[in-house]
């Protein structure tokens, strides 16, 4: 009988769903792609789950097994515990778990509806995977791992926890700690990242790329707000911050953003001073305050991921949460504990719990022993080709119409050369937060003035953000320090001295760049393109950033065209059709 897991995470920020058939990964969708196309998008993901059962020729009457990835049932002690401590405090925070319940439920008894058809026919048993344990699932069980392997998985929170430290081994994933509320390092670093003025929902990043701008003036207070020793994982000070007093999880307001309570208190202001106001100008001080949040946070990392090692004494981590996706943190384990092997799946943040739920229900639900490895991110979806050529047909531009991948990647690698900045839009769009080949904007590296025009220009962004380079994977030691393979952008990497005056319109402020590593097997065309663009300029990188406009990751052609038409991209390439405005030419 064949196995279908479907498996979603919902009523909370970055819903997604996927499908696995047989122990095999058949499609991963974020509900931010499709729909509404919010961002960070709390919704329930009807549209991912159509969409992907759609896809594989599948109706929900097939489906023998649904994941969801959450556990009311975990972690009760711990949160019996704070209702105990702080009964007033807690009082929304229960409401909230209650609610969210009352909504699984009846969605799942809804699911049939959902997708029209006859809930008689529906017959999947349902399985739960703790919130933690299927971050670190979606990276141990989508490694290339089998032999001993520490887990880990670090966020704001979930089931009542931030924090998880596992053992991995085989198909086993064995817990061997947790951190529970009040105590999170995803808060402290959203509570300072709403300080500084980033008050929307999932902004942390502008924290990290601000910070190589200060200096950190703030240490003293960080070491206070968060206390590390050898007894505790990390511990917050009492006082500063005010996470989980409630407050509707996945509720929005009315543009559908995602509504934020504020997690700094009083005292902090009485520390540090006002906060800024989110249209305010960025000023030094903000810089600062950054830069202390982003160096006591790497530091809480560093001690996490050493006491770990010391449980679980192997070169190999499996790391997942939110919180690793702070690049600039990754990169430093590398180079400062004894984890040399690292995997990260393409979506480490709660989109990617799904797919955790997916393969936990696989091995450790149903006993199989058959491994997947997800060497890449293209899991969502593709459209076909007399779709992207009427779109191109009906755009009024010059078109290209491109024998074969040989003469597409030689005209965009030429554009790209000649200073134009290209829509790369091919094949399967990416899974997880990152644009990296398929649904991207390509930009040359070596020119001064890219970075400005982008940001300006196309992405209408805070100028002190950087973009990411794409450099072929066997040329990562030619252009980094660090020789690190991140396929999925998860590493920020010092650039070597020598060309980062070649690179600029890559090259952060403090040197580096988010690496993605690009090779041959997993996105051949990607590839095929950079060796073009390397073969004219002599230069084996460009730069790569997301195919938007303050937007989730276009996902259709016809997204892809308004996205191009409203903004100042000067080409498209719609598959092998390539577009060209006229100011262009």
């Amino acid at each position: 009988m064949t196995t279908v897991i479907l498996s979603f995470n919902a009523f909370h920020a970055d819903s997604a769903a996927c499908l696995v058939v047989d122990g095999v990964l058949q499609g991963a969708i974020a509900e931010e792609r499709l729909g509404e196309r919010q961002k960070h998008s709390p919704a329930f993901p009807a549209n991912a789950i159509r969409r992907l059962l759609t896809d594989a020729g599948l109706r929900l009457r097939d489906v023998t097994h649904v994941a969801l990835a959450r556990d009311p049932k975990a972690n009760q002690a711990a949160k019996m515990a704070y209702v105990a401590r702080h009964p007033l405090k807690a009082a929304g925070a229960v409401v909230e778990h209650l609610s969210r319940n009352r909504r699984t439920q009846g969605t799942l008894e809804q699911l049939a509806e959902i997708c029209d058809e006859d809930p008689a026919t529906a017959r999947f048993e349902t399985v739960g995977v703790e919130h933690h344990l299927a971050h670190i699932a979606s990276a141990y069980y989508l490694s290339p791992f089998e032999e001993l392997t520490a887990g880990f998985s670090y966020d704001a929170s979930g089931d009542f926890a931030s924090a998880m430290a596992a053992r991995c081994e085989g198909t086993r994933i064995q817990v061997l700690d947790r951190v529970t509320l009040p105590h999170s390092l995803g808060f402290f670093y959203t509570a300072l990242c709403q300080f500084i003025g980033f008050d929307e929902f999932g902004e942390e990043y502008k924290v990290m790329g601000l910070a190589p701008y200060g200096e950190d003036c703030h240490g003293d207070l960080m070491r206070e707000l968060v206390r590390l020793d050898d007894d505790h994982w990390y511990r917050l000070a009492p006082g500063y911050f005010g996470m989980h007093e409630g407050g509707e999880s996945g509720a929005v307001d009315d543009e559908r953003r995602i509504l934020m309570g504020r997690l700094y208190t009083e005292r902090l202001i009485q520390a540090l001073g006002p906060p800024r106001r989110r249209s305010d100008p960025l000023t030094q001080r903000e810089m600062d305050i950054a830069r202390s949040t982003q160096v006591r946070f790497e530091e809480a990392a560093m001690h996490c991921l050493n006491r770990l090692h010391r449980r679980v004494p192997s070169e190999r981590l499996a790391m997942a949460g939110g919180c690793a996706l702070n690049g600039v943190a990754n990169a430093r384990i590398l180079r400062e504990t004894p984890f040399t092997q690292p995997y990260l799946q393409a979506a480490a943040s709660d989109d990617g719990t799904c797919l955790g739920a997916a393969y936990y229900c696989w091995h450790q639900v149903l006993g199989q022993r058959e491994r997947f490895h997800m060497e890449h991110a293209f899991w969502g979806p593709a459209y076909p080709d007399s779709r992207l050529r009427a779109v191109a047909e009906a755009s009024g531009c010059l078109i290209q119409v491109c024998r074969d991948d040989a003469d597409l990647v030689e005209t965009a690698a030429g554009l790209i050369a000649d200073g134009r900045v290209l829509g790369w839009y091919q094949g399967r769009s990416e899974w997880g937060p990152r644009a990296l080949g398929n649904r991207s904007i390509l930009a040359n590296p070596t020119l001064a003035t890219m970075k400005d025009t982008i940001n300006a220009k196309i992405k209408r962004r805070e100028s002190f953000r950087p973009f990411a380079p794409s450099v072929l994977r066997e040329l990562v030691p030619t252009y980094f320090e660090q020789t690190v393979d991140s396929p999925f952008m998860m590493h920020v990497v010092k650039i070597r001295p020598e060309w980062r005056e070649r690179l600029p319109a890559i090259t952060h402020v403090d040197g580096t760049g988010r690496l993605q590593s690009v090779d041959q097997t997993s996105n051949p065309l990607y590839h095929c393109l950079i060796e073009a663009f390397q073969r004219r300029t002599g230069v084996g990188v460009v730069l790569n950033t997301s195919f938007n406009e303050n937007e989730p990751i276009v996902d259709t052609p016809e997204q892809a065209y308004d996205c191009f038409q409203r903004t100042d991209m000067d080409a498209l390439c719609l598959g092998r059709y390539v577009l060209v405005k006229p100011e262009a030419r």
